[in-house]
């Protein structure tokens, strides 16, 4: 089987191409490596299992002759994290909704299995918890620039769901903050990657507002499980999946946790959102997710515990931190 990761090269998607080679897929990875990196993939290369191509997904002849040699399509590639998306939201909404046509579109006219990687953002504000998939998406007006890359992965579903209609066979999973090696120690995208650069740093670990905003963090082995499930088991086309850990913990926990597991002596500090983000900033408070429908259907449940998997990431950090 040959399997297309476009964002291969990325935090989660690195991770999904070692299980997919692991399986024996040969993999094609496209990234633009802008916040990729060629190094999560540098171990199997040279080698026969991974053709690498640097590029966009935007590109849509690229693309569409990438698309025709692979047997299934994981669209991955996107930008994501507050940081870059409040930095150049023009560019989010662009790649993000462009990109995922033009894979879409390519998916389609080849008749290729396709999945596309979508996020727990497309729930906004909402406090239904636990989030089921068909809970309303709740979001702020357009002047906070934050919503924007939620508002993108929300059209992303649409347009996969609408190329279903059409005969795609496509599925989408909803990804419930993934953390695990390989995370960008500058934590533009994880809480968790900022917390641990800080605490091996001895520098002060910030929380942002007072800590009580809650997320299920879910380690990525676990979220590399449930996407392959959806992209390969025939129950899961037209089917939107959250895929996510079910436990609920406070981010001022998880710094506890961090500063805990890491013996760093590193004071916690409270740093207000408008400090970090600026005066035009909404957050969401809670993000936990129903997980029954993908346990039903894929036979998917989060296995790795949050302790365990902060073990392995502090390991990781610390071997490769420079």
């Amino acid at each position: 089987m040959r399997a297309l990761v476009t964002g291969g090269a990325g935090f989660i998607g690195s991770h999904l191409v070692d299980e997919l080679i692991a399986q024996g897929y040969t993999v094609t990875v496209l990234d633009d490596l802008s916040q990729g990196k060629k190094e999560n993939i540098a171990h199997h290369i040279p080698g026969p299992s991974l053709h690498f191509v640097e590029g966009s997904v935007t590109d849509p002849a690229l693309v569409e002759s990438l698309v025709s040699e692979a047997d299934v399509v994981y669209h991955l590639a996107a930008v994501v994290g507050v940081y870059y998306v409040l930095r150049d939201p023009l560019r989010t909404i662009y790649v993000n909704t462009v990109g995922t046509e033009v894979v879409l579109r390519a998916a389609f006219q080849h008749r290729k299995r396709a999945l596309v990687a979508s996020s727990s953002e497309v729930y906004g504000k909402s406090d239904a918890l636990p989030l089921s998939e068909n809970n309303d998406g709740v979001f702020g007006p357009p002047q906070v620039t934050r919503w924007c890359y939620a508002l993108s992965k929300a059209l992303d579903e649409h347009l996969a769901l609408a190329y279903c209609k059409k005969g795609l066979e496509v599925s989408v999973v909803r990804y419930f903050n993934a953390y695990g090696p390989r995370l960008d120690p500058l934590g533009y995208g994880s809480v968790i990657a900022r917390f641990i650069t800080q605490a091996l740093e001895g520098k002060p670990i910030t929380v942002y507002g007072d800590g009580s905003q809650t997320r299920s963090f879910t380690y990525v082995s676990d979220t590399v499980q449930g996407t392959i499930l959806a992209a390969s088991l025939p129950q899961a086309v037209g089917n939107v999946f959250n895929i996510g850990n079910g436990r609920e913990t406070s981010v001022l926990q998880v710094a506890q946790l961090v500063k805990e597991m890491t013996g760093s002596p590193s004071p916690i500090v409270f740093v207000p959102y408008e400090e970090a983000y600026g005066s035009n900033f909404e957050e969401s408070l809670h993000r936990l997710p129903d997980t029954s429908k993908a346990e039903k259907l894929l036979g998917f449940k989060a296995k790795v515990p949050l302790e365990e998997g902060l073990k392995r990431t502090i390991a990781w950090f610390r071997e490769n931190m420079r």
